[in-house]
């Protein structure tokens, strides 16, 4: 740029000075301009070609750079070269002497990473539980303190038979009848089964509907008061104890309610809620225990800020379904909710009836309460019995639910089924497997077992101990 503009220059000095000259030619004054425009002239050229030396220099200054930077480059590239070739070798010699090539080395490192990262997990796993058990157990316990602390109830055992005391032997001749005319007509009305057998002074009524067994036991006591026994006047005599226990029922209905301070229900509802009186549940009474749950599910809603109506309601009929579970078919938990639907209760109490066994999916803090407060009911020492096989079964099965598990070694059913240790090798089973082991077993059972209260889980390694309950 600085030639061509210095060539600029000159170009327009040598016009002018061609001008100036021929100007000159003309006046005498014109040899002076002319000397002085030379001068100038020379001096310009002098100063041009000093810039273009210049120029010239930073050009070869220029090329000798360029020349320095492709002899590096070239460097570059070769050392690159270098370098990978070392790589090369030195991967294939890893190679040979880990014998895994790189892909293998590299899965094995993500698989060491993945089980590093499992570890981590299941340490912090463990310590949030730790730290949620303690700060749980201790809200649990004060609000379960203060509610059994101002509940207090009793509960009656029933079986599925009853006995009704006679006179004498020679009473079960009458009850009987000639050719069996009057024992027929009390089974064939009453669908009870009388046992007339070796028992002195006694007839054993066997039913599982315990209001039919109600009504046959006031019929028979009633006959035998009356001395007359034929089968006019049984039925007669039934009629009249079926009105009497429709009574009995009803009033029982409105005790309950009122006991658990619960207003306005249906009054068809308050009938089916006294037939509970005769349902029993492993031996505990179905009404008590509804009551019983109700005032629970009260004191714990109240505790928690939850609405105690609600969950006093649907604590007390969240068995009703029970009543009529010989009637309509389905889980009794659905059968009451859709009961409760019918005679006008709220959907929040409907579907806390019907979550109370996990037929559906607790929704709310009243449902997961109702659970709580039946769980708790049925929990009490001595509130429920169960059959021997019932018990055996139900251990057996506990045993094989958590056998199945890899690395399990021994299973022990203990404490009559509410608590299940499990013993591990400890070579398969590490302490952070062992904490998840104890959650898949707890899990398994809450998923395909029935059970009353609470089941404690311990898987044993070695020496220590991890317990899940569920």
């Amino acid at each position: 740029m600085e030639i061509v503009g210095a060539a600029a220059i000159l170009a327009v000095a040598l016009i002018v000075v061609a001008v100036l000259v021929a100007r000159g030619r003309r006046t005498p004054a014109g040899d002076a301009s002319v000397r002085d425009i030379e001068q100038a002239v020379r001096e310009r050229e002098q100063r041009v070609g000093e810039v273009e030396e210049r120029i010239r220099e930073r050009a070869g200054e220029l090329d000798r750079r360029a020349r320095e930077l492709d002899e590096q480059t070239r460097a570059l590239e070769a050392e690159r070269d270098q370098l990978a070739r070392r790589r090369r070798e030195h991967e294939e010699a890893l190679e040979k002497i880990s014998g895994l090539s790189v892909a293998q080395a590299r899965d094995r490192l993500v698989r060491e990473a993945e089980e590093q990262a499992r570890h981590d997990a299941a340490k912090r796993l463990r310590q949030i539980e730790d730290e949620t058990k303690r700060a749980a157990d201790q809200r649990v316990r004060s609000i379960l303190s203060v509610a059994m602390q101002r509940l207090a109830a009793s509960h009656a055992v029933e079986t599925t038979v009853s006995v009704v005391e006679l006179p004498s032997d020679d009473m079960k001749g009458r009850i009987i009848g000639r050719e069996g005319r009057n024992i027929r007509a009390l089974e064939n009305l009453t669908g009870v089964d009388f046992i007339i057998d070796d028992t002195p002074n006694a007839v054993v009524l066997s039913a599982f509907d315990g209001v039919r067994r109600e009504i046959a036991r006031m019929t028979l006591e009633r006959l035998l008061q009356d001395g007359r026994i034929h089968p006019a006047k049984i039925e007669e005599t039934y009629f009249q104890a079926k009105a009497d226990l429709d009574r009995q029922i009803v009033e029982a209905g409105e005790e309950a309610a009122l006991e658990a301070n619960v207003q306005g229900l249906d009054p068809e509802l308050v009938k089916t809620l006294g037939r509970l009186k005769f349902r029993t549940s492993y031996g505990q009474n179905v009404l008590a225990h509804s009551v019983e749950c109700a005032n629970l599910a009260a004191l714990m809603a109240e505790e928690l800020g939850a609405s105690a109506r609600t969950a006093r309601r649907a604590a007390l009929l969240h068995d009703i379904g029970k009543a009529v579970s010989h009637e309509v078919e389905g889980p009794h938990a659905l059968v009451g909710g859709d009961l409760a639907r019918r005679y006008g209760e709220s959907e929040s109490v409907a579907h806390a009836m019907e979550a109370h066994h996990n037929e559906v999916e607790p929704q709310t803090v009243e449902a997961v309460i109702v659970q709580t407060a039946d769980a708790l009911s049925g929990a009490r020492p001595g509130a429920r019995g169960e059959s021997l096989e019932h018990y055996v079964k139900r251990l057996r099965e506990l045993e094989q639910l958590a056998q199945k598990h890899e690395g399990v070694d021994k299973v022990y059913a203990m404490q009559a089924g509410r608590e299940i240790r499990v013993i591990v090798a400890p070579d398969a089973v590490d302490d952070d497997r062992a904490l998840v082991l104890a959650r898949e077993i707890a899990r398994e059972i809450e998923k395909e077992m029935e059970y009353p209260g609470q089941i404690k889980v311990t898987v044993i390694r070695e020496s220590r101990a991890v317990e899940y309950a569920r």
